[in-house]
């Protein structure tokens, strides 16, 4: 019921000064029919430069800021004159249209301008630097934004933000609020974001109380996508049991029934194995089903032999002037014979010396042969030691983004990739997901070459695929053990090994390329990681600081943990100054010159490198931010090479990276790595993770902290247990019901 006593104002939105996301706690100026500018307050929907706004409020008196309006009741309309909507238009509000580009479309359509965006894209696509395809895609941005204004507003009333009321209407349409009255627990089991607990809480303030079926299904995928983000691609039927009717505040037997219920719906899958009934999310059982058919389908038809094929690695040996030693022709033979090999081994074993000569071998008979690797940097980093070109598997697959915000692959079945081989790199990084879209995606016929450490981390997608492969001893592996001569007389190699061994690392070494500083307090340690990283190893090595060395941790919490490392670290090698533009997000600053990692993938974000134009920034790329244009509301950062644009809305898909966690760092090398190793939460004190910080420095890999937390590191075998069921697909003959 509305407040008869509310004032009244109205005015134009002039300038979004702060806005809290998750709370929609937001400060603006508005400007009124008299001029005035004053400044409003209070939990409003996402509101751009431009808009009409007649709030319903009351008028305060703030200590600091002075006279300003508390907003309680927002209505929004459209910008009526041709000046408000430049200034609409040029503020971001539709993605695609930039201030420059705002300004062309005014120019030439003035107050047609909504009628144009709204219904007449092949107009659109007339103006300079927008094609038929951006036309479309512009217009369909303004229209879903258009239609959705009043079906926002009533989702914020239920306490959406103003993402996840756009995402909702994407996914569900027009009918989206009444669907959410009437269930609101749809918003828990799509991509909508909503966590299970917040829309339980939504479900207790709704006049009509909802089946308390919906909530218990709601709650069951609630705890099986809760272990999905964990790692597990499936649970023990007995193991889902407690957690859910603990959650739901019910009992075993009524989970149990609505699991079978959920298995009706298609909504759960359930299959049994090794004895033992698992329950699966239906695209999850799908993705290791189907991967496990394709590898036995290549394993049982392997390509022609080939009867000169000593020869031909002869002919390579003497091409290249090496000699390949047992493993390494094993490892050869076997990829050219039977077309399907895991090669894995840890650094200096020659992985990468194997790898070029199978590549040349199949070069050689006219195969197009493919490279590709989970990250951008891994797939550099393989350009780099093969001289070709790598892609990422996103890139290979051609991902891109559904209507709903789903991920999908232009790149399957019915329209694979063009090659006659591929070589995947880090394959330890790559989730089921990923590899099922991958397996899908080759042609029959082709080769696959799977190259990865298996003492690495697990992925931090779900699955243990590459671990299971190995497990199945249904495909061949080679495990390269031998480290080469040149490769021991690196510290960081010969201390990587003796870490997998069990042994503890040589620390004491002076002038090699890994040493230690010990330090028993987190403040003296975060001291001296400042130094390093912004004087003495730039000072000593020539490193750039910013480029070349990264601070691994892991851990983001407490004083060496990546949050407060990142603040540091930011403000001691790029501090503010005059003539340096930053912007604040919430309790974030990004600053030009920060390196920065992007933490989701968005398929969305457009890229250029000199002529060549492309989409899609993934997790756990780096890059360095390189302008920020308050004005435009916009960032632009260098990701070695490709140029992407941010608006200030997509900034929360960055964070600072001059310390990112090990898990983060996965696929990449730098020059120097600096681990800290104090305050290291029991949990993550594991030997696979200090192996996987020490396998990512290049030239120098600096400990700094407790020595006695590598050794309990060391120490520590316990290999994460994640549930999967890829290995028993692969080694019985699954029949589906």
């Amino acid at each position: 019921m509305v407040d008869d006593n509310l004032e009244i104002l109205e005015g134009v939105a002039e300038e979004l000064v702060f806005r809290r996301e998750d709370t929609g706690f937001t400060v603006l100026d508005i400007s009124t029919e008299d001029g005035e500018l004053i400044t409003v307050v209070g939990v409003l929907p996402e509101i751009s430069a431009g808009e009409e706004l007649r709030l319903s409020g009351h008028w305060d008196a703030h200590s600091t800021f002075g006279r300003q309006f508390r907003a309680e009741l927002c209505e929004r309309r459209m910008p009526g004159t041709v000046a408000q909507m430049l200034k609409y238009l040029a503020s971001g509000s539709v993605k695609g249209i930039g201030p420059s580009t705002a300004v062309k479309i005014i120019e030439a359509f003035g107050e047609e301008t909504f009628d144009v965006l709204g219904n007449h894209p092949e107009k659109l696509a007339k103006i300079r630097g927008i094609s038929p395809k951006k036309a479309e895609q512009i217009c369909q941005q303004f229209k879903e934004q258009y239609a959705v204004r009043e079906i926002m507003m009533s989702l914020e009333t239920l306490g959406l933000s103003p993402s996840e009321a756009i995402n909702a209407y994407r996914v569900f349409g027009d009918d989206v609020t009444r669907m959410i009255m009437k269930n609101p627990y749809i918003l828990c089991l799509s991509d909508i974001g909503m966590s299970f607990e917040r829309v339980d809480a939504l479900a207790d303030t709704l006049h009509e109380k909802p089946d308390p079926g919906f909530r218990i299904r709601a709650g069951i995928l609630h705890v099986c996508n809760h272990n999905l983000n964990n790692g597990h691609t499936c649970l023990p039927r007995e193991k889902l049991l407690r957690p859910a009717a603990d959650l739901l505040g019910t009992n075993n037997d009524t989970i149990d029934i609505a699991i079978d219920d959920l298995c009706d719906e298609h909504l759960l899958r359930v299959a049994k194995l090794d004895g033992r009934e698992f329950v699966f999310l239906p695209h999850i059982f799908d993705a290791e089903y189907d991967s496990a058919q394709r590898i036995k389908m290549m394993v049982r038809f392997p390509p022609a032999g080939r009867p000169t094929l000593d020869r031909d690695i002869e002919r390579v040996e003497r091409k290249s002037g090496i000699h390949y030693e047992g493993k390494q022709r094993e490892a050869i033979v076997t990829a050219i014979e039977k077309g399907i090999l895991i090669l894995t081994g840890g650094p200096g074993t020659g992985k990468t010396t194997t790898v070029n000569a199978i590549l040349q071998l199949l070069e050689a008979d006219g195969l197009h042969v493919v490279l590709t690797a989970p990250t951008g940097r891994a797939a550099q980093r393989m350009s780099e030691i093969t001289g070709k070109e790598a892609k990422t598997i996103h890139r290979l697959l051609e991902a891109e983004r559904t209507g709903n915000e789903q991920m999908r692959f232009a790149r399957h079945a019915r329209n694979p990739i063009e090659a006659d081989a591929v070589i995947v790199d880090e394959l330890s990084m790559v989730d089921i997901v990923l590899f099922s879209a991958l397996m899908d995606a080759l042609p029959m016929g082709c080769r696959l070459i799977m190259v990865g450490d298996s003492d690495q981390l697990p992925p931090v997608g779900a699955g243990n695929v590459l671990h299971d492969l190995i497990d199945s001893n249904l495909l061949p592996v080679v495990k390269l053990d031998e480290v080469f001569r040149q490769a021991m007389e690196s510290l960081i190699v010969t201390n990587a090994h003796r870490v997998v061994g069990g042994e503890q690392p040589i620390l004491d070494v002076k002038d090699n390329d890994f040493f230690h500083m010990e330090r028993t307090n987190a403040a003296r340690t975060v001291q001296d990681i400042v130094g390093l990283y912004k004087t003495r190893l730039p000072k000593a090595y020539g490193y750039d600081a910013v480029r070349d060395i990264q601070v691994l941790c892991p851990s983001r919490k407490g004083d060496a943990g990546t949050v407060n490392l990142n603040r540091v670290l930011q403000e001691a090698v790029n501090p503010p100054a005059k003539g340096k533009n930053e912007i604040k997000l919430q309790t974030r600053v990004f600053r030009e010159g920060d390196k920065v990692m992007q933490i989701k993938n968005d398929y969305n974000i457009n890229w250029s490198r000199g002529s060549e134009e492309g989409s899609g920034i993934f997790n756990g790329d780096v890059g360095i931010l390189t302008s920020v244009d308050k004005q435009k509301g916009v960032v632009e950062v260098d990701f070695e090479g490709r140029k992407a644009v941010y608006p200030v809305l997509n900034l929360k898909e960055l964070e600072l990276a001059y310390a990112v966690t090990v898990h983060k760092s996965q696929g990449s090398e730098f020059e120097a790595v600096i681990l800290p190793v104090v305050d290291v939460p029991p949990m993550l004190c594991y030997r696979n993770l200090f192996y996987t910080a020490v396998t990512r420095a290049r030239s120098k890999m600096i400990t700094i902290g407790k020595r006695a937390t590598i050794e309990e590191m060391v120490n520590n075998d316990r290999k994460i247990r994640r549930y999967s069921a890829l290995k028993t697909f692969l080694e019985a003959d699954y029949g589906l019901d």
